[in-house]
């Protein structure tokens, strides 16, 4: 990822509704959730949803595919790791004790 794209793709997320969304997305995983269901969980209409979907799309964070007269929508994993990569390129000059845990440890891991 390039200094533009984590540039919108931070301004995207820089937004409680849209991060709410992004973070619903990313939790759901590659099954991703229809747009009746993301509005339900995030507690937006559907057009304030669709607003800000639109702006996580255009940031290249979020695909949606159509399903006959639904859309799903999914988080774009290999993006996000590519955002998270970004940030974290050449933590501490390369001293590797900086650096962040692994991602995505177990849910029950402490």
């Amino acid at each position: 990822m390039d200094l533009d794209a984590a540039t919108a793709a931070m301004a995207a997320l820089g937004q409680s509704s849209r991060l709410a969304i992004y973070r619903a997305l990313v939790e759901a995983g590659p099954a991703g959730r229809v747009a009746g269901e993301l509005a339900a969980t995030v507690g937006l209409p559907g057009a304030t949803l669709s607003f800000h979907i639109d702006k996580l799309v255009q940031a290249g964070l979020v695909q949606g595919t159509a399903e006959g007269r639904f859309v799903r929508y999914r988080a774009d994993f290999p993006a996000m790791n590519g955002l998270l990569e970004f940030l974290t390129r050449n933590c501490c000059g390369g001293d590797a004790s900086c650096a962040p845990a692994a991602c995505c440890p177990p849910a029950n891991a402490a």
